[in-house]
C-alpha cells in the first residue's frame, strides 16, 4: 500500500546521459594512462613465465609407479546401475520410495554415528551452570 502512495520524481534523461559520458570519458582517460602507470607488470609476468619454462625443464622428474596417472576406464565399468523399482501410484508413497530399497540407499556404508558430548559435562560443572 505504501508503494501505491508513493509519488515518483520525473526522470532527467539528459542528466542521467551527462553523467553516463563522464564515466565513458574516464574509462577511456584510464585506459591511455594505463600501459604508462602501469606497464612495467606485463614485462614482469613475461620474465616470469620465462623462468617458470625454464624451471619446469630443469626439474623434469620422472613420477613413480604410483603416482603416475592410469589409463582412463569407462564410468560404466565401476558403476553398476541397477533397475529401479516401480513409481509408485500416490503422492504420498513418493516421498523416501527409493530409500525403502536397500540396494538403492545412498549410505552404502551404515549410518553415519557422531557421540553426544556435552560441554558441561567435559568441563566438570552442573548441567544448569548456563541457565
Amino acid at each position: 500500500m505504501a508503494d501505491s502512495q508513493r509519488t515518483f520524481e520525473p526522470v532527467n534523461f539528459v542528466h542521467q546521459d551527462e553523467i553516463w559520458k563522464a564515466h565513458v570519458k574516464v574509462e577511456k582517460d584510464s585506459a591511455n594512462v594505463w600501459p604508462n602507470k602501469w606497464g612495467f607488470l606485463t614485462e614482469a609476468y613475461k620474465e616470469y613465465e620465462r623462468e617458470s619454462v625454464k624451471l619446469k625443464e630443469a626439474v623434469k622428474v620422472e613420477l613413480p609407479h604410483h603416482l603416475s596417472s592410469q589409463p582412463l576406464t569407462s564410468p560404466e565399468k565401476h558403476n553398476q546401475v541397477g533397475l529401479s523399482p516401480p513409481v509408485p501410484k500416490t503422492t504420498q508413497a513418493l516421498i523416501g520410495w527409493r530409500s525403502a530399497h536397500s540396494h538403492l540407499q545412498l549410505e552404502k556404508h551404515g549410518m553415519v554415528h557422531h557421540g553426544r558430548r556435552s560441554f558441561l559435562k567435559e568441563l566438570g560443572w552442573p548441567l544448569n551452570a548456563c541457565i
